[in-house]
């Protein structure tokens, strides 16, 4: 009997590196056009499960973190960069300020988005622009 998941880990080693970028307007949608792209590049990829799913709710809560927080007007970047089963994104916008991570109260309406980051991946941080700001996660893939 072959072993499935050992194969399907063997590709995912084997595949070329994707590293590409979204650029989204910093509008209401962004966060809905981010996660749906960032689900099928992911998914080309051979990223699938459990997985797929956590990139895409921490992607949508960067992307919102961006668009809510950051300027009103201009855009968002988000980078994909997928090296073997590591999944990194980054969003980039042109807000200052360095997000912290918040403790709202059981009934406050938001604040938990960079909260959720921190719990479902495998590491995040921020990194500092002359012009900005990148957010970023990573998670390891299912194998």
């Amino acid at each position: 009997m072959r072993d499935l998941r050992s194969a399907k880990s063997a590709r995912r080693r084997d595949a070329q590196v994707v590293d590409v970028e979204l650029v989204v307007d910093a509008e209401r949608s962004a966060p809905r056009a981010a996660r749906h792209w960032v689900m099928q590049t992911i998914a080309g990829a051979g990223v699938g499960g459990a997985s797929n799913q956590v990139v895409e709710l921490l992607t949508g809560e960067l992307v919102s973190n961006a668009v809510v927080h950051g300027p009103h007007t201009g855009t968002v970047r988000v980078q994909v960069r997928i090296d073997g089963d590591l999944v990194r994104v980054g969003v980039r916008d042109t807000g200052g300020g360095t997000p912290t991570v918040g403790h709202p109260e059981p009934t406050a309406p938001s604040g938990r988005g960079l909260a959720l980051v921190e719990a479902l991946s495998s590491d995040w941080g921020t990194q500092v622009h002359p012009d900005g700001k990148t957010v970023w996660f990573e998670i390891r893939a299912d194998e």
